[in-house]
Order: C-alpha cells, then structure tokens, then sequence
C-alpha cells in the first residue's frame, strides 16, 4: 500500500511525496527478476553453445561471474539511464530519488545494487527476507540499500494539484515566449513546484537559500540567467508557466480532431430514401376539354372582319314586344330668384 509522506529537504523545505510501500515495490521486483532471469538463461545458453569451453571450472566460473553481472549491472544500468527506473518500476510508475527528492546518480544506483543483492535479498540464502523485514518497519519503506545510498522509492502517478496553480507573474509574457525549455528536466519542474508552492512557509532566509540554487539550476539548462531586479519566485514562476503553456498547446494539437455524428437511420444525407418518378398530368374530368388544340404554323384562320357576335339572350321573364326603357337622368331644378338683402345699408 502507499501513503503521503513528509520528506524534508537540507534547506528545510518540506515535500509531499506518496512513497511506495512493500506491495508495489513487490510486484516490481518480481518483474525485473523475470527479466534478470530471461538475461541469465540467454547468457547462459551463449556461453554453452555458442563458447563451448572443454574445463568445468570454467565454465562454471563464467556463469558465477554472468550472474552477478546481470544482477547487479541490470539495475545499476536502468536506475543510472533512467534517473531511478527500471523495467518493472517503469510499469508501476515508481520512481527511486534522494531523500531530498533529487533524481540519483549512479553511485546511489550502485549503493542499492550493491546492498541489495549482498545483504536485502540474497544474503544468507533468506531470498529477500531481510529487505521485507526492514521495510516493513521503516515509516517510508525503505531498505537497507535505501538507507545506505540516501533514497527511496516513489509513486510518481499521482495527480498535478500544485501546477495547476502557478500563474504567470503580470508583464512576463514575452519575455518567457523567447525561453528555451527542451532541456529542462521533469525532476528539476517537480523540485521548483514543490518550492513555488511551500515558498510562504519557509523562513525567509531557507525560501532565499533554496530560490537560489534552483534559479541557478533552471538557468544553467534553459541557458537564461535571472534578469537584474527580478525576484527569484517570479523567475521561476513564469519558467513554470510557460512550461505548463506549451504542454498544453501540444497536448491539443497532438488531440485528434472530433469526428462527425453519423445520423440515426433514417434522416439525414447519409440514408437517401428512394423517391418515385414524376408521373404525366392527367387532366380531370370537366378541364381542358372546351380548350381545342392549338393549330400548326400556317393553318387558314377564317376570314377577316370577323363575323359580329350573336345578340345576348333575353333575360327570363322579360317581354320580347318591347325593350325596356333606360332610366332618364335626373334634371337639375331652376335656382331660386335673388332676395333683397333688407339690412343692406343704403346707399
């Protein structure tokens, strides 16, 4: 099992790790000694066929010294290559780092391999009992090659909650724009995140210390020193940033791009449904029978003026001995003679 531990560094500052207890480190373990085996018995089979040697000592002194080789050299190589990783620690997400959280080097590499295959797990023949018993009552499960080289072991999936909260410090924006950030190491981020985000509460005189040797650090890789004036915390905060920016840049131009909705059954221009041909217009009945057909070019249209039409036929009721009359119109009446105005003044 794994659980939050505190480790706190030589300049006090205080680091929230999740350490892999006996569990994990087990399976890993039993990962990498199946591939330390496959590597012996390849080796083995090498020697015997491929080198076939006529004394037993030998032979026998070839596979001691192969053995040891890929016992010890297996886990020196990985560890020292890959900043604390080997194959079966790789698949668990585990990671080996100094008690400062650090990444190792290989004498710390060599220290575990060393201890580890001497004293934790092939000494006196307990195959691994020394190194389940003194990780088990260590507080971060540790071992004896732990402690003699100055490590421990890591879960490095956890989830992000510091980044997240690093924002680029107002004005910095083109300035880190130019940065050069390729060579910055994920182990060198993690140790700055884990400052930016204990930096208020260290002593002033441990957040300068530590400020400054990271500064130094991230400057020496990313080839930009500290601008004159510009406080150590801002520097680091906007390396940060914008580190963080362009992973996620990259991130969603690595994302493929959303693929369209196929329509349900049915609908839409993917499912065309058959329409049935035009059919010729049939005329009803009672249309288009009065209407002849129209004459070819040239056809005699009958003669000119034509004749006069038949006279309307006699409304029902109406005589036929005499027309009715038109109405006379209205004759205007005689206008009125003038009337003497009596309040006329006279003259």
């Amino acid at each position: 099992m794994e659980e939050e531990s505190e480790l706190v560094t030589g300049e006090a500052v205080v680091l929230d790790l999740r350490v892999a207890k006996l569990a994990s480190r087990g399976v890993a373990m039993l990962l990498d000694v199946l591939v330390q085996g496959a590597l012996l018995v390849g080796a083995i089979m090498l020697v015997v066929f491929a080198l076939p040697v006529d004394d037993a000592s030998l032979g026998v002194t070839l596979i001691l010294v192969l053995f040891v080789l890929v016992m010890i050299g297996y886990p020196v190589i990985f560890e020292t290559l890959t900043r604390g990783k080997s194959l079966g620690k790789l698949a668990l997400g585990l990671r080996v780092v100094r008690t400062d959280g650090g990444p190792i080097r290989f004498r710390h590499a060599l220290t575990r391999a060393l201890a580890g295959f001497f004293v934790d797990f092939w000494a006196l023949g307990f195959l691994g009992a020394v190194a389940v018993i003194v990780s088990l009552t260590s507080s971060n499960g540790r071992r004896v090659g732990d402690f003699l080289a100055g490590t421990v072991v890591i879960r490095e999936r956890v989830p992000d909650s510091g980044q997240a909260g690093i924002m680029m410090p107002p004005g910095l924006e083109p300035w880190a724009a130019q940065l050069d950030l390729s060579r910055l190491p994920d182990e060198l981020a993690l140790a700055v995140r884990q400052y930016l985000a204990r930096y208020t509460e260290l002593r002033l005189e441990a957040a300068e210390a530590l400020g400054y040797g990271l500064a130094q650090q991230v400057a020496e890789r990313i080839g930009t020193p500290v601008p004159p004036g510009m406080p150590l915390w801002a520097y680091l905060s906007a390396v940060l940033a914008e580190r963080r920016n362009r992973d996620h840049v990259r991130a969603m131009a690595a994302a493929p791009a959303p693929q369209p909705v196929a329509p349900h059954s049915g609908y839409g221009p993917a499912y065309p449904q058959p329409y049935p041909a035009p059919q010729p217009f049939a005329p009803q009945p009672g249309y288009g029978a009065a209407y002849p057909a129209p004459q070819p070019y040239g056809a005699p249209v009958g003669s000119w003026p034509p004749a006069a039409p038949p006279p309307p036929a006699p409304m029902p009721g109406a005589s036929s001995a005499e027309p009715p009359t038109a109405p006379r119109p209205a004759q205007p009446e005689s206008a009125p003679p003038p009337v003497e105005n009596p309040f006329t003044p006279p003259s």
